[in-house]
């Protein structure tokens, strides 16, 4: 199949996500298009198969601001004519499946593409928790939703939030988030541990895009009180809006000696790898895919019951889960896992084998590729 991906390329799911179907796709011996502003995060080195489209947003004076929908369904027309899609892959509703449904009218009419590729949208996450559920954009996102050929959600919690908040009912098929496994997997680094913690310290990590719904001040608040009972260090990793408040938090609560901000990282793993505990007191997760890249590392994830956590972490299985609001249980539960050993080999190594099980790309991409073909066949 000839396919085209529509992503962003700044840090976050939807773009890694995007950019890991995309190289397993092509691997698998598709022709893959990614169509994005910039080059997505972790898309990596040339790989046969798959090619980069940049969408290149003019800037004129009769414009308030650069029109990007207006640019990306341009730049869809332009690739789907001359590669012949079959498939245009929107992740995100706004303003992809937008962009998607523009250029697919367009086509529909040029006597060039006489069968318009279809328009397949997979649903993330803020794109309905947040832009989904403001009057702004509502009814965009809907329509827009509706108008697809085929829908997607990362998860069952997305999927039933997407029905009640847009009310549509059509159908959405859920496809989770997955890893390369024979990548994602803990590696030997100890030289890097040493680096930010001595013997007798544990480790704890977080990682975000440091906006408001990752509450990463809530992080800091979980790692003081855990200090209190054990020796620990702890690696916020990532960048956004809320650095400041975390950082200030960190100061007023006396650990900022113990907490590194270590910025927006490419390769997360051997970070990951370094450390004993992952911290995710989110307000909301659709899927929670740092938690998952956590578990194929070995490393426990403490995190809110919230949005599509349940479907990734089973409570004392596979990592711990608590209300929001209750941080006092969540240092608890990092307490216990940093204290007992033979705690956090079992739920280490129950979280490992439950990715491996479920969340593999050998397992999800086959899925998707057998949706491609679903919405093929149908009129």
């Amino acid at each position: 199949m000839n396919i085209g991906i529509i992503c962003y390329a700044s840090i976050g799911g939807s773009g890694v996500i995007a950019s890991e179907l995309g190289k397993t796709l092509a691997a698998r011996g598709h022709r893959v298009h990614i169509l994005s502003s910039d080059t997505p995060f972790r898309l990596g080195d040339y790989q046969p198969g798959l090619s980069f489209h940049r969408v290149e947003t003019p800037t004129y004076p009769l414009f308030r601001e650069p029109h990007y929908l207006l640019s990306l369904a341009n730049k869809i027309v332009q690739v789907a004519r001359a590669e012949r899609l079959d498939i245009i892959h929107a992740h995100y509703a706004i303003p992809h499946a937008t962009a998607a449904y523009l250029a697919r009218q367009i086509l529909a009419l040029s006597p060039l593409h006489p069968v318009p590729p279809k328009v397949i949208t997979t649903l993330h996450g803020t794109d309905i928790t947040l832009l989904g559920s403001d009057p702004s954009y509502s009814e965009t996102v809907a329509f827009c939703i509706e108008q697809s050929d085929g829908v997607t959600a990362v998860s069952e919690s997305l999927k039933r939030d997407t029905q009640r908040e847009l009310r549509i009912e059509r159908e959405i098929r859920v496809i989770p988030n997955f890893l390369d496994c024979s990548v994602h997997r803990r590696v030997d680094v100890p030289d890097l541990r040493t680096r930010f913690a001595r013997d007798d310290e544990r480790i704890a990590i977080h990682v975000s895009n440091f906006r408001p719904v990752k509450r990463v001040a809530a992080v800091i608040e979980v790692f003081a009180r855990t200090c209190r009972e054990v020796p620990a260090r702890l690696l916020m990793v990532g960048d956004g809006p809320d650095m400041g408040e975390a950082v200030q938090r960190a100061r007023a609560l006396g650990v900022t000696d113990k907490v590194h901000f270590l910025g927006e990282q490419d390769q997360v793993f051997p970070l990951l790898s370094v450390s004993d505990v992952f911290l995710l007191p989110s307000a909301q997760e659709s899927f929670g895919l740092a938690a998952l890249e956590a578990m194929a590392c070995e490393v426990p994830v403490v995190a809110s019951r919230v949005g599509g956590l349940p479907e990734v972490i089973t409570h004392d299985d596979t990592g711990f889960l608590h209300a929001p609001e209750d941080l006092d249980g969540m240092a608890q539960s990092v307490v216990m896992l940093l204290t007992d050993d033979r705690l956090h080999r079992r739920i280490a190594g129950a979280a490992r084998r439950t990715v491996h099980q479920r969340f593999c790309d050998e397992k999800i991409v086959p899925i998707y590729e057998a949706y491609y073909e679903e919405i093929l066949a149908r009129d």
